[in-house]
């Protein structure tokens, strides 16, 4: 503040009438006319420690996302046979390291670029992070880091569905495409302030309202695991998971301890998948953004515990025995149902998700035994189905406080039928997860189907019966010198070498 005359006159009269003394007059003057610029200085040191906060919570969000990479390779390596354990452990690796160099070159301007100002379907700047710089919401260096961790997520999912019989060359090639092209295009619509059906483009609202998918049930969860089924339908099931008679054969993974280590760092992971999705935590004006951050934790913790009991006793009772890794899947489901709308979404209505996810599963389990499909971490079943299941229960009961807390929602949005809100919303989700599911099958089928034709994605079967360890990355007899005994292949009628050692 400048002290003109008038003011300076003032504060001569107030101090004469106080009878302050020299000093002391000096002393008021100074701190009404400074009052102004330490306001400023108080002002701008707040607004540092807010973006500081944010930057904080946004990146440690990221770190606790790529966690989970540790976790689809911990749960992949339990879940298939031990003979290709190396094999799908580094696939995970490179779906994060592949990932990364394809999102950097073109993904995060697929997804993003151009802010507002992009078009509908894809973006159409800032590739290789040309042009990134703090005051820019979606070009900025944490922003990028919490996306691609997103990324590489949704092709961790791709692997389990094809994992046993896959070349490794196909893994490198369908790892570029969809972080690098077919992900982006779906998180640009969905994500992005010009995406055509974004709940965040507050310009041009599809339906008034948009597609509600806070975390990605449907954006990573359905992208990744209709990639997968398309890969795994076009190369075919692996040898001996069905038999002559169209009879299903099991084939159990060797380890349940590396399954329930993945199931439990992928839940950790979670923590960042979903609440860290605000991207911000530090409230602002009648924001509430630590509530939502809090009540999002709360409901995929309930909806994957709802889940995991559901899954438990279900398979006690249709099975006659407890099982590990339908629980551990059931755990998965329900935290892949409850992503899109963990901060929409009552704390009740989370553990209801959670028990309808449990037996989406079990009934997408059953149809792919129908189908002759085979899946060896059921991805499709889990991430696909609880996913499509997870982004139109928003449509039902998304809580019109809880939408206007977490979206830039204006009063009179349309929010969840059961609460009244009419079915705008439910068409939204609805038409989303279509157009999901058809860009995905379509753009990864013409993938697959061009790899198989150059004979690029499956393996033979002399490889497929000594398994990929060996095979694709030169491990021999486990380093322990013992023999390779040829033994019966219980999932099929022939013999197999098996990672089956004598110790001598």
């Amino acid at each position: 503040m400048e002290c003109n005359s008038t003011l300076l006159t003032a504060l001569a009269a107030v101090a004469s009438a106080t009878k302050l003394d020299v000093n002391q007059s000096a002393v008021l003057t100074e701190l009404v006319c400074g009052y102004d610029g330490r306001i400023s200085d108080a002002m701008s040191g707040i607004s540092d420690a807010v973006t500081g906060t944010n930057t904080m919570f946004l990146l440690f969000s990221a770190y606790l996302v790529f966690i989970m990479q540790a976790g689809f390779g911990m749960l992949c390596a339990g879940s298939v046979r031990a003979k290709n354990a190396l094999n799908i452990m580094l696939t995970n690796v490179m779906d994060a390291a592949a990932g990364a160099i394809s999102y950097f070159l073109f993904g995060f301007a697929f997804a993003f670029g151009g802010g507002a100002d992009s078009n509908g379907f894809i973006g159409n700047d800032n590739f290789a992070q040309s042009r990134f710089h703090a005051d820019e919401p979606f070009a900025r260096y944490e922003m990028w880091m919490f996306q691609w961790a997103f990324a590489a997520a949704a092709a961790g999912i791709t692997s389990g569905s094809i994992a046993e019989r896959t070349q490794f060359t196909a893994y490198l090639a369908y790892s570029t495409f969809l972080t690098g092209f077919v992900y982006p295009v779906v998180s640009h619509w969905v994500w992005s302030p010009s995406g055509w059906i974004s709940a965040f483009n507050t310009g041009n609202m599809f339906l008034d309202v948009g597609m509600v998918d806070f975390a990605g049930s449907g954006v990573v969860h359905m992208t990744g695991g209709i990639a997968g089924f398309m890969g795994a339908w076009i190369e075919g099931p692996r040898i001996g998971r069905f038999d002559r008679t169209g009879g299903t054969q099991e084939m159990k993974g060797h380890s349940g301890t590396l399954v329930i280590l993945g199931t439990f760092l992928l839940w950790f992971g979670w923590y960042g998948f979903n609440p860290g999705s605000l991207t911000v935590i530090v409230p602002v004006g009648k924001a509430l953004n630590q509530a939502v951050v809090a009540r999002t934790a709360v409901t995929t913790t309930l909806c994957g515990g709802a889940a995991a009991l559901t899954t438990l006793f279900a398979r006690r009772w249709m099975a006659g025995h407890w099982n590990v890794t339908d629980v551990c899947n059931g755990l998965l489901g329900g935290f892949a149902a409850v992503t899109a709308g963990c901060s929409v979404i009552e704390p009740w209505a989370a553990i209801l998700l959670g028990f309808l996810a449990a037996w989406t599963l079990i009934g997408m389990n059953r149809l792919a035994e129908k189908i002759k499909y085979d899946d060896p971490l059921e991805a499709f079943q889990l991430h696909g189905g609880c996913g499509l299941l997870g982004v139109l229960y928003v449509g039902l009961l998304a809580k019109k406080s809880f939408l206007m807390e977490a979206f830039p929602k204006v009063e009179g949005t349309p929010y969840g039928l059961f609460y009244g809100g009419g079915g705008k919303l439910l068409a939204a989700q609805l038409i989303g997860a279509i157009c999901i599911a058809v860009w995905t099958a379509v753009m990864m089928g013409i993938l697959f189907y061009v790899l198989q034709i150059f004979d690029l994605l499956r393996i033979s079967p002399d490889e497929e019966a000594a398994g990929l360890d060996r095979t694709a990355h030169g491990k021999s007899d486990e380093g322990k010198g013992g023999p390779t005994l040829l033994v019966p292949d219980v999932q099929g009628t022939s013999p197999a070498k098996q990672d089956t050692e004598a110790t001598v």
